[in-house]
């Protein structure tokens, strides 16, 4: 009996049918992969509606962040911005922060002026602040900690984590009793390692922060904010509310602006998990309203500012954290629209919050509150 010969019909015949089932099979692994998408995609819209439905009339809670380092770093008064928020704009929740750089310069000597007077006009007002504690805090580079503390944590870990646990501590004695404290928002974002000059990113810490926090007062919730936007916290910790950001475009290298394709059902499917899962509250902590361009802000052009975020971006943002069915947002950027207003005579972005403003308490009466 003749064997086939090599290279001969017989073989490309049997190559021939190898092919086709390597091809079936990968088409079916992408048909399966294509089905799990859509299927995720299609949950995704169902819970999210749910939760769309459930809290389309739930009251209105607009706050804003405010940092006095980034308002002098934009050369604007920062006291003056601050009243502004409140006497102009009429913000009644604030995320305030507490940098352990600004506060404790040197070990054990404390300077808490700058906060006192914050807590002091807000309370006059009957405004309510959520404070920012521990030692990553809003603002680029997260991981506010002085030059003592930056040498000691790379030399005595121990001692290091003793200190932070002081400050955080003493901060939370100062305010736990004072009329405008709301909650404390302890370490922000601590597990997000895209962004910021941090080091330490132990859950062991975050859980013995949080204890510390509790023990020292009980009486006010601590607020722990997901990783970043598309952050889904399986495994905790969690405090007693949690809180996401909500940037909807930024600059990329190469493209320019990048609208991210993300729509209101994501976030509002992960709040409806959270509420399912952990039955924790859950809210927008950072509603972007201000550029994210290629360089710091202040080093844009006025025309780079209003193209990465012009008072349009600023309204659709706005429009879609309310769809989301999140009702209580904190806005991102207030610094910038005064520096707008104050220093390019440019008042549109300040004007485009103040008719938010409006319009969240026309909804409010609406709905009964």
């Amino acid at each position: 009996m003749n064997k086939p010969k090599k290279g001969g019909r017989h073989s490309r015949w049997v190559k021939i049918k190898a092919h086709i089932a390597g091809s079936s099979k990968k088409r079916k692994t992408l048909y399966g992969v294509a089905a799990l998408f859509v299927t995720y995609l299609i949950l995704m819209c169902f819970f999210g509606a749910i939760y769309q439905l459930q809290h389309r009339h739930d009251k209105i809670e607009l706050g804003t962040s405010f940092t006095p380092d980034v308002a002098q770093d934009l050369g604007v008064d920062w006291k003056a911005n601050y009243i502004a928020l409140l006497d102009d704009l009429k913000f009644r929740n604030f995320r305030l922060m507490s940098y352990w750089e600004d506060s404790e310069p040197t070990p054990g000597n404390y300077n808490f002026d700058n906060l006192d007077w914050q807590f002091q006009q807000a309370d006059m007002r009957g405004a309510k602040i959520s404070l920012a504690i521990g030692l990553r805090q809003p603002r680029w580079p997260e991981c506010h900690q002085p030059d003592w503390a930056s040498q000691l944590e790379t030399t005595n870990k121990a001692l290091w984590q003793q200190d932070l646990n002081t400050y955080i501590s003493t901060v939370v004695n100062r305010y736990k009793n004072n009329p405008a404290l709301q909650s404390w928002h302890l370490e922000n974002e601590y597990f997000n390692r895209n962004f910021g000059s941090c080091h330490d990113y132990s859950k062991a810490r975050l859980n013995s922060e949080i204890a510390l926090v509790k023990k020292t007062d009980p009486n006010h919730p601590v607020v722990i904010t997901l990783a970043d936007q598309l952050g889904f916290p399986f495994f905790g910790p969690f405090g007693d509310i949690l809180a996401t950001s909500l940037y909807r475009g930024n600059y990329v290298k190469f493209i320019g602006y990048f609208p991210y394709p993300i729509p209101t059902y994501f976030y509002s499917a992960k709040a409806f998990f959270i509420k399912l899962l952990h039955n924790k509250p859950i809210y927008i902590h950072e509603l972007q309203n201000e550029p994210w361009g290629p360089k710091p802000t202040k080093e844009l052009t006025s025309a780079e500012q209003l193209h990465y975020m012009s008072t349009s971006r600023m309204r659709g943002n706005f429009n879609f954290g309310i769809q989301t069915g999140m009702k209580k947002m904190y806005f991102w950027g207030a610094e910038w629209w005064y520096w707008r207003k104050t220093h390019f005579n440019d008042n549109s972005q300040w004007e485009t919050v103040r008719s938010e403003m409006q319009f969240a308490d026309q909804q409010n009466a609406q709905n009964g509150y």
